[in-house]
């Protein structure tokens, strides 16, 4: 499968060791997920978004772009391909407007079940689908979600956004599950740039709101005690999700099978679950 990096922060920061530096970085475990890479910032509110189907460490444009991001969100995704040519068009993050996605996961049998999750998608947004995988399918699935409580373009709260990850996660289930086969692997990341939320939908989900000890303490402006503790009014400094705890500084905490988590523009933290949380569990 696939592995997810999602960061939101108060201050622009770079993400160079967690996507290159750190031991088990997000082009490290590109070793053994080769199928493609994606990295989604945003400059000024707009999402900025490079794709390439090579692998991500082998690949030069990937250390020169996580050398330069500096954002207060980014998105970042490796591929190992379950559906889909390895092409740029099948590498994640995909994107809409001022909206990014990136799935890890599986939708058994795809194939007998292609036509139905498209149909269930607005026309006017299914039109804009262009590659062969399930999960942008399953991307513009969650727009329709999202979009029957307001426009795609306006500000979106992350109780309104990780209702629609719960709808779309239902709606995929119920045409996609079946007795005796395999059950669709949803786990989502999305993004507009100020909201960021994270779904575990099958396969493992970490977060992480503070570090042990900011190594930027001495020079951050931004320092607070949500930087080195749990929160204790409910707003934090940064949120980083990722699909395995990445070392270095940062407290990881596993998400529970079916749990929604994220931050909303004013860096809010909202857990909340999506209405089945007996979900397969697949690290």
């Amino acid at each position: 499968m696939c592995r997810l990096f999602g960061f939101r922060s108060v201050i622009d920061s770079q993400v160079h060791r967690s996507l290159l530096a750190a031991e088990n970085a997000l082009g490290t475990q590109s070793n053994q997920h080769p199928d493609g890479w994606g990295v989604a910032y945003y400059v000024d509110g707009a999402p900025h978004v490079t794709r390439n189907p090579m692998t991500a460490l082998g690949d030069q444009l990937f250390h020169r772009l996580s050398g330069v991001v500096s954002s207060q969100t980014v998105l970042a995704h490796v591929r190992r391909a379950t559906r889909g040519d390895k092409t740029v068009l099948n590498c994640h993050p995909f994107q809409h407007g001022r909206w990014v996605f990136a799935h890890n996961g599986d939708v058994p049998e795809f194939d007998l079940n292609r036509a139905a999750l498209h149909a269930a998608i607005d026309p006017d947004l299914g039109r804009f689908v262009l590659g062969e995988t399930d999960s942008e399918l399953l991307f513009y699935l969650f727009l329709t979600e999202l979009r029957r409580t307001g426009p795609l373009s306006g500000s979106r709260g992350v109780g309104e956004v990780s209702r629609a990850l719960s709808r779309t996660i239902a709606l995929a289930r119920g045409i996609c599950d079946a007795p005796g086969r395999e059950p669709a692997l949803l786990t989502f990341v999305v993004t507009n740039g100020e909201t960021l939320a994270a779904v575990h939908g099958g396969k493992d989900l970490f977060f992480s709101t503070h570090k042990t000890r900011c190594s930027d303490r001495g020079t951050c402006k931004s320092l607070s005690a949500e930087c080195e503790a749990p929160t204790q009014t409910g707003r934090v400094n940064h949120f980083v999700v990722s699909s395995e705890p990445l070392h270095g500084e940062n407290v990881w905490i596993p998400f529970e099978p079916g749990e929604v988590i994220g931050v909303d523009a004013g860096m809010l933290l909202h857990r909340g679950s999506t209405a089945r949380t007996a979900l397969p569990v697949v690290g």
